[in-house]
């Protein structure tokens, strides 16, 4: 008798054929909503959701995706008391649900008073590929699984802005470091020396290059690699665009304290105009018409899965 590990390690999908593949629409279950004003944004959802799904019945007809399952659940945060599975997408809300979800489960009282680095670094809330595989079948089958996604050009602008144009411990020396030696030329001592001033054509040289001398950040790593939504079937999908609506109504679904609200602040350089459409815009123009469709064509499949306009 092969031990469940071995399982796992010689046959990545075929045994967990039944939790995931293929992705079957369920229901939402709805009672715990109240009041007839989440009419508008009910129909949303379920026009994301039947998107979503035709698409990836499309998709995985033409293509088989193999991944080993810990990695498919290895971004998904659970919080057990509200049955909630909460998949992070960095740059669309992530710090704020995970805020939420530390409420939810009873490990602070207001979203309002907890650190960046406490949401980040603080190591409260679980992820999914910490239990065992009784405990993934049972939460991925019995709970609300929610993703919450944003326009992929935003997404990225947002992260890049994030990452290089503030200071930063990590990513000037990891990654700045890096691509200023690569993609520079007659870049001065100072620049490769803390890998400070990365500019955004830099930056998307980087991404597009199949020999990247750093590997991928989940900050601009596609949703379609970080939360797995055509072998996934996610029953919520929130989007960045609509957040407040999007996230008042999850939490009316999973049964949250009438309290609990989606904080609205903004996590880091909350003095920084967010990223916009507009701002994207003044970015795109750094670079290539080659560039920017090449940029695109990398984030083709969210702009598809999610039903994003092309820029």
């Amino acid at each position: 008798q092969l031990s469940d590990q071995q399982k796992v390690s010689e046959s990545p999908l075929s045994q967990f054929r039944g939790v995931y593949l293929p992705p079957a629409l369920h229901p939402l279950n709805k009672t715990l909503v109240k009041g007839g004003k989440w009419k508008d944004v009910d129909r949303t959802q379920e026009k994301r959701r039947s998107f979503l799904h035709d698409f990836c019945k499309k998709y995985n007809s033409r293509k088989k995706l193999r991944t080993h399952l810990m990695h498919l659940v290895s971004r998904i945060y659970v919080e057990d008391r509200h049955k909630v599975l909460y998949c992070e997408v960095p740059k669309a809300g992530c710090s704020n649900w995970k805020r939420v979800l530390m409420v939810l489960n009873g490990l602070a009282g207001s979203a309002q008073n907890i650190s960046h680095d406490d949401v980040h670094y603080g190591k409260h809330l679980r992820k999914l590929d910490s239990y065992d595989l009784k405990g993934i079948y049972t939460r991925l089958n019995m709970y609300t699984k929610t993703i919450f996604v944003r326009d992929p050009m935003e997404r990225l602008v947002s992260a890049f802005r994030d990452k290089f144009e503030h200071p930063n411990s990590y990513y000037h020396p990891v990654f700045g470091k890096a691509i200023i030696k690569k993609y520079r030329h007659n870049a001065n001592e100072e620049a490769l020396k803390t890998g400070s001033g990365v500019k955004f054509k830099e930056f998307i040289q980087y991404l597009l290059d199949s020999h990247r001398p750093v590997g991928m950040d989940i900050h601009w790593e596609q949703v379609s690699k970080l939360c797995y939504p055509c072998l996934i079937s996610y029953d919520f999908i929130g989007k960045f665009e609509t957040l407040e609506e999007d996230a008042s109504y999850f939490l009316q679904l999973v049964g949250a304290p009438a309290e609990l609200k989606f904080p609205k602040f903004k996590d880091r350089h909350s003095s920084d105009e967010r990223t916009s459409a507009e701002v994207v815009r003044q970015y795109l123009k750094e670079l290539s018409k080659e560039e920017r469709q090449l940029t695109y064509d990398f984030y083709y499949l969210d702009y598809l899965m999610f039903n994003y306009t092309s820029p």
